[in-house]
């Protein structure tokens, strides 16, 4: 008996999501989702780096190898990452979650890190093969809270663990074996977050190919109000001897992954610099000869024919003048009532509380276009780690309402903490906040350490 996959990966952006973060891939030997998280397109390069770095083990790697394999790629990804952050330090707080599998003959090596699922159908049964990293299924698992209670959970954004290019990923790592006729799904959470396990489950029961299942969870997910951005991996097992279609042979990259493809990575070594510094040296000589190449060719002057006459250029200059003053009143006017309607929620001047500002976080010239309009009395210091550092890094709101109400939901937090300070990760001796991480959404809670993801839920 030789056992092989057949398989299918796609990956939808959602209805809410202006981009796709999410990043998949599935070929003969390796499935993996991944979910990033991040502002300035932080959270895409993530996950495309993540898949990038495991995409070389898409190969028949020996049994007894696979786990230290699919380790090594890990670290590559941190590596990769780490060094992007380097070379573009706007990207400081991207991340992203991983789910991957990696095949030899009836063997599977299973690594995950975050949010994202993988789930397996045997026959009648199925279930969720890996444990979410996040601090509600903590509290599910320490009885404190019920699986009823997560969805409606202030916390449920908070995420324990991602690959985030600091420090030591920890990831789960499993090897199982696989039966002919299993079938598996990788997804992100867009799909686990909005589509019931049950209805999962009679998906994946139904839908004759892992492609109908893929596309019908996917709609399931977009009929579910797709908040989030949306990827499934389906595999099915299968024994290329009995079964009549065969494996699949050609790998699928779908999601940031497929649509943007990031260059090596240069090891951040002498060697790696210099080399480095070769291709930009490189690509400055063309650059250079190609700019020469456009400058025109002058024939030289000839002093017997007659030269034009020197425009009045005063008239010109004026009008030009004219249209700028114009266009400056209505940009200030236009822009005073523009920055009136903009709200954040940030830390207060003093950086010990929370604080409502109105207008947008940015300085032109030195002068700032943000005002301090209240301070909420919660202090920084009583809160999780993550939502901590969601604040220092400001928190953009559509209107002081909901500006209110995301400070009316800290407040919560903040009185639970109070109340309870262990289960916010807080050092009741010294007074500070435990590194606890966040989900994969734009405005949830992302910290430094141990990780975070922000393209969760907003």
């Amino acid at each position: 008996m030789t056992i092989a996959l057949r398989y299918a990966a796609y990956s939808d952006v959602g209805c809410l999501r202006e981009g796709n973060e999410d990043s998949g891939y599935a070929g003969p030997y390796l499935l993996v989702v991944a979910d990033g998280m991040g502002g300035h397109a932080g959270g895409e390069i993530a996950s495309a780096l993540a898949v990038s770095s495991l995409i070389p083990l898409d190969d028949d790697v020996p049994g007894s190898e696979m786990v230290q394999s699919l380790e090594a790629a890990v670290d590559n990804a941190n590596d990769a990452l780490a060094q992007k952050v380097r070379e573009e330090p706007r990207l400081e707080n991207m991340g992203t979650t991983l789910t991957a599998m990696l095949w030899s003959g009836a063997r599977v090596a299973l690594i995950h890190v975050g949010d994202s699922r993988a789930y397996l159908l045997r026959g009648n049964e199925f279930h969720q093969i890996t444990h979410d990293h996040t601090l509600v299924q903590t509290l599910v698992d320490e009885g404190k809270i019920t699986e009823d209670e997560v969805a409606t959970h202030p916390q449920r954004s908070l995420l324990l663990r991602a690959i985030q290019g600091q420090g030591h990923v920890d990831p789960d790592v499993s090897v199982r074996e696989a039966q002919v006729g299993d079938r598996y799904l990788l997804c992100s959470d867009g799909l686990s977050g909005v589509v019931s396990k049950e209805t999962i489950h009679e998906t994946l029961a139904t839908e004759a190919t892992p492609e109908r299942a893929a596309r019908r969870l996917i709609d399931l997910a977009n009929r579910g109000g797709g908040p989030d951005n949306i990827t499934a991996v389906i595999a099915d097992v299968i024994d290329t001897a009995t079964d009549p279609h065969g494996p699949t042979t050609d790998a699928t990259t779908v999601g940031a992954a497929d649509q943007r493809r990031e260059p090596p990575m240069t090891p951040d070594t002498p060697a790696g610099r210099a080399q480095g510094l070769t291709r930009n040296t490189a690509a400055g000589g063309a650059s250079d000869t190609a700019e020469m190449d456009r400058i025109p060719a002058y024939e030289s002057d000839d002093s017997s024919e007659p030269r034009p006459r020197t425009r009045r250029w005063w008239p010109m200059v004026l009008t030009f003048l004219v249209l700028v003053a114009i266009v400056a009143g209505a940009g200030f006017y236009f822009g005073n009532q523009f920055l009136s309607n903009q709200y954040f929620v940030g830390p207060s001047q003093d950086g010990d509380e929370v604080s409502i500002y109105q207008g947008i976080n940015t300085d032109v010239a030195g002068y700032s276009l943000a005002e301090e309009a209240e301070r909420t009395g919660i202090p920084l210091a009583m809160l999780p780690e993550t939502q901590r550092d969601a604040v220092q890094r400001t928190i953009p709101v559509e209107s002081r309402a909901e500006a209110e109400t995301r400070v009316a939901e800290m407040r919560e937090v903040f009185e639970g903490c109070q109340a309870d300070p262990d289960s916010c990760g807080l050092d009741v001796a010294d007074g500070s906040g435990a590194a606890a991480t966040t989900e994969a959404t734009p405005d949830a809670a992302f910290p430094s350490a141990p990780a975070p993801d922000t393209e969760g839920t907003p």
